[in-house]
């Protein structure tokens, strides 16, 4: 804290000039703290600045990283849920053109030749049906062929553990709510496609005018109805990857509200106030200019003493 001092006929030390000079290098230092945050836009640039706030800013960045990395994830297994979706409609396409071709074969002005057409054609969508599930990939591995199970970090709590997600996709997972806990959509290897006991599309192939397996007269029936079941399976496992899709959405509009807010908070913390910065700018260059002129007369006054020492 600088004093006025009035005893300015003491010349060796010049105590004016000092408090000057101080005042000026102290506007000095203050333009150039301002000129740094307006050319930066950061009230903070260094930990000295404000180390209570420079911890607080840096936790909220390292927690902001993270949900950004965990959006990546949402979207990773959204792509997923889409892909999974899209091919299961497909398959549902595909399977009600067996069914009605079924349909037709249970009509009784087929005759064998008919129904044997009827059952090469439903054999080709039943091959097509695998080649959807074949097909069906991401990230190198198949999502339909009943083995696909991953857990996603989807968040991280207070104290950083992982918050997951699982997207269970194998034939035994219980929330397909199919009966027989057993959905198999490789239909040409499986002889309980969509988890059904006794559906078995290879057998479309081996229909010949000798045996009309499941297209004979005593079975269609049978066939038939174990057809809509596959079909209501089909529908309640894309119905199961619907939901997931949901909450994943739901899940990547909460991350970047937050990502959001977290940004808004670090904004709070960080970033300069231009208008403030301004304006204590223009008073520190004052101060300077006033600090440069008083320093000026101080150095001058000790010259009038030295007519003292004039003979």
């Amino acid at each position: 804290m600088p004093f006025a001092s009035s005893e300015s006929a003491r010349i060796v030390t010049n105590t004016p000039a000092e408090n000057a000079y101080n005042s000026l290098r102290k506007s000095g230092l203050e333009i150039s703290l301002r000129q740094l945050r307006l050319s930066t836009g950061k009230r903070i640039n260094n930990a000295s600045d404000d180390v209570a706030a420079y911890i607080t800013s840096r936790a909220l960045q390292a927690r902001n990283g993270a949900l950004k990395a965990s959006l990546k994830v949402v979207g990773d297994a959204k792509n997923i849920t889409n892909i999974a979706m899209d091919s299961l409609d497909n398959i549902t396409e595909l399977v009600t053109m067996i069914k009605d071709g079924t349909s037709a074969a249970a009509s009784g002005a087929m005759g064998t030749d008919e129904k044997i057409a009827l059952a090469k054609a439903a054999w080709r969508m039943a091959q097509q049906v695998q080649t959807v599930v074949d097909s069906t990939v991401f990230g190198g591995r198949q999502l339909l062929d009943g083995t696909y199970s991953v857990n996603f970090y989807i968040a991280t709590n207070a104290t950083n553990d992982l918050i997951s997600m699982a997207v269970n996709l194998s034939t035994s997972n219980p929330e397909f709510n199919v009966e027989s806990n057993n959905f198999d959509l490789n239909s040409i290897t499986t002889s309980n496609f969509a988890g059904i006991t006794g559906l078995d599309l290879s057998s479309l192939n081996s229909i010949n005018s000798g045996d009309l397996g499941i297209f004979a007269d005593s079975v269609i029936n049978v066939t038939l109805t174990s057809l809509t079941e596959a079909l209501n399976n089909v529908s309640k496992t894309a119905s199961f990857v619907g939901g997931i899709a949901n909450r994943l959405d739901s899940q990547g509009s909460l991350i970047e509200e937050q990502v959001t807010n977290y940004n808004a908070a670090i904004s709070r913390l960080e970033d300069a106030d231009v208008a403030m910065e301004q304006m204590e700018l223009i008073k520190a260059q004052f101060l300077q200019q006033t600090s440069l002129t008083s320093l000026s007369q101080a150095n001058q006054n000790p010259q009038s003493f030295l007519q003292l020492l004039q003979s």
